[in-house]
């Protein structure tokens, strides 16, 4: 398990999105880490070490290993579908956790999101056998991202020209597939007790606000919070507004004793 550790106090727990690595969450990190000892985790789908592909459970297992080691319950903040991961982290072991950001989850709400039969993936996955990631990674943005085509071609010319983020192509593939493997969960989300603020922007594709709403109608103790303006990438273009919404939970949460350490 790789980690980045900054700052000290209470603890937060960070799980990035897809198409990145523990470096993703650095800006939101470094404003927390002045209040907050942040632990961002580098996700075990995307290591370059990883081996075969890996499951939803697992990648849970490794942020309830990384939890725990902080000693005490922490604040959980998961994007897309690290905030998938982070849902079945809070199902799994919700004494870990004393309440938990989730931003836009990539969850599965009813149709797959590869498409029925899994069309996008097969798709997609036969543009990186010919040799083409920018292709694949743009049939996956307006497939199942919903990026206007323009924007999916652009995001895909880019993504690939960068070796770095090109290695990640093949692996974003294998997060979707896991995602739909999971399939629908929300009868297990309605059992996190926990407080958890779904997080959103109105400026992104709307199936994003729609899993929001799914969610929001189970969870017994959840907060829905929009940023105005805001799209899927707001972590990286409005840090401080997303690190003010985990801030302002982890003060609420921690002031009220849950999860307090001995």
């Amino acid at each position: 398990m790789r980690t980045y550790d900054e700052g000290q106090g209470r603890p937060i727990v960070m799980v990035h999105p897809g198409l990145s690595d523990g470096r993703r969450c650095g800006r939101v990190a470094a404003i927390l880490s002045s209040r907050f000892r942040v632990l961002r985790l580098d996700r075990l789908q995307y290591r370059a070490d990883r081996g075969a592909p890996v499951r939803v459970e697992q990648e849970a297992e490794d942020v309830l290993r990384l939890a725990r080691s902080a000693g005490e319950p922490v604040v959980l903040y998961g994007h897309s579908s690290g905030g998938v991961v982070a849902l079945e982290a809070l199902v799994a072991a919700p004494d870990a956790f004393a309440g938990a950001v989730i931003f836009e989850p990539a969850a599965v709400i009813g149709a797959p999101l590869s498409g029925e039969g899994g069309e996008v993936l097969r798709r997609a996955r036969a543009a990186m056998a010919s040799g083409r990631p920018g292709k694949a990674l743009r049939i996956f943005m307006r497939d199942t991202v919903e990026l206007p085509d323009w924007q999916a071609r652009l995001v895909g010319a880019i993504i690939a020209l960068v070796p770095h983020y090109r290695r990640l192509i093949p692996r974003q593939l294998d997060d979707l597939e896991a995602m739909d493997r999971l399939g629908v969960r929300l009868d297990a989300y309605a059992t996190i007790k926990v407080p958890v603020v779904l997080l959103g922007g109105d400026h992104g594709p709307a199936h994003l606000s729609e899993r929001l709403d799914a969610i929001q109608r189970v969870l017994p103790n959840g907060e829905r919070v929009v940023l105005p303006g805001a799209d899927h990438g707001a972590d990286l273009k409005r840090p401080a507004a997303v690190a003010r919404v985990i801030r302002e939970l982890a003060e609420k949460v921690f002031a009220d004793g849950v999860g307090k350490a001995g």
